[in-house]
């Protein structure tokens, strides 16, 4: 059984949708991003996360640099979503005070002042965990309340960090799309926000916003970065991180990157949508119960799919081993490499990375890639062990191993 399937962009071979997303990319430029990073850093605990160079695994895998960005850092919350969150939100209340969010800091939005203009206010969302967790953290900071749900299927140890942040949660009987739609309606019914990265007909200025937050990470790492990268593999989901990141890497270097996007096998509406070819994204339904939960989604964000199908060459869908593998190269390096803990949705990419390099089968991929002794390699640990139950199963325990 193959542990990989991919398929290249034909929309990216055909070159013909780059005038249509240009003016979408003025949103992550520098100077947006550095807007968006000058607002995260009023908040007094912020910090850059680290950027990992795993010079021995470079070696045993015969590319010239690998670089991992550790997201696992990020607000002591584990993961790189609540960037997104706590940005949306931002905008939000800066937008109904009627104020720039230029001239606002994070505690400025604590005050009694604004907690007195602003009422009671409720923010709504779905998620595996880390967006979900990261939106009650920010709510609970600012002094507001969040409600969030959980697709069936989600760890309850995530759930409880949810509740953990003061927020109402729960667990539903819905698959993660199903569920997006059951929040929206609530927040309809009841005046909540809903505070989600995917866009639909109506509601597209606070998925914007996450999308923006997100991009802080990727302006931290070239800065860190001695050298652009020539490939960048990024885990997917509906799209909205990848898209951002690819965004504004697009516009920063002027040298060509060869863009990758990795998803579990039950949840790969980008590789069936490269597949098809056609200008249009292709949904996949169905329970869509993976390890990585936080890429267990079916339809893309459809600002996401217009970036991703000009400018990513290539889709991989992986099963749950590959991730798991991921998992365990991370956290038990060669040599003097850093050891990285690294979730199931966070070392998926690394996983198809080790699995085309070191697998005959997939030469073909190696070669379209153009992966070689000259490659830099960057990846991004989107989250930490945000389910430590099943870290230990994985790593300790060798579960979902050929062994």
């Amino acid at each position: 059984m193959r542990k990989l399937l991919w398929t290249n962009n034909q929309q990216y071979l055909l070159q013909k949708n780059v005038e249509q997303v240009e003016p979408f990319l003025r949103h992550f430029s520098s100077e947006q991003v550095n807007r968006v990073g000058k607002f995260q850093r009023t908040y007094e605990k912020f910090e850059s996360t680290p950027l990992r160079c795993l010079n021995a695994f470079a070696s045993f895998v015969g590319v010239q640099k690998i670089v991992v960005k550790d997201e696992s850092y990020r607000f002591g919350l584990n993961a790189f979503k609540v960037l997104g969150g706590v940005y949306a939100i931002g905008q939000y209340v800066a937008k109904k005070l009627d104020r720039n969010i230029d001239e606002l800091s994070f505690e400025q939005l604590k005050s009694p002042e604004v907690k007195e203009q602003l009422g009671d206010l409720t923010f709504i969302s779905t998620t595996d965990g880390n967006h979900g967790r990261g939106v009650a953290w920010a709510a609970r900071e600012l002094g507001l309340k969040a409600r969030i749900y959980m697709p069936a299927g989600s760890a309850e140890e995530r759930l409880q960090n949810i509740k953990n942040e003061g927020a109402y949660a729960e667990i539903t009987t819905m698959n993660y799309d199903d569920t997006v739609r059951y929040t929206s309606q609530l927040a309809i019914e009841n005046g909540w926000i809903v505070i989600q990265d995917t866009m639909w007909e109506g509601y597209e200025e606070i998925p914007l916003w996450i999308m923006q937050g997100y991009t802080t990470l990727i302006k931290e790492a070239v800065e860190q970065l001695e050298k652009a990268p020539t490939h960048v593999f990024l885990q997917a989901g509906v799209g909205s991180f990848a898209g951002a990141v690819v965004a504004f890497l697009q516009q920063y270097y002027e040298q060509k990157i060869t863009f990758v996007l990795v998803e579990p096998f039950v949840a790969n509406c980008y590789y069936e949508s490269f597949k098809a070819g056609d200008e249009q994204f292709v949904t996949v339904g169905g329970e869509m119960q993976t390890i990585m939960a936080g890429l267990a989604c079916g339809e893309p964000n459809p600002l996401a799919w217009g970036l991703l199908k000009t400018y990513t060459k290539v889709s991989i869908c992986c099963d749950e081993e590959v991730a798991a593998t991921g998992m365990r190269i991370l956290g038990n390096p060669l040599a003097t490499d850093a050891r990285i803990i690294a979730g199931e949705s966070g070392a998926a990419p690394v996983g198809c990375f080790y699995e085309l390099m070191t697998n005959k089968q997939y030469t073909e991929l190696k070669e379209t890639l153009q992966l070689d002794e000259d490659s830099r390699v960057l990846f991004i640990n989107t989250e930490g062990d945000t389910d430590v139950e099943n870290y230990r199963n994985i790593v300790w325990h060798g579960k979902y191993s050929e062994i």
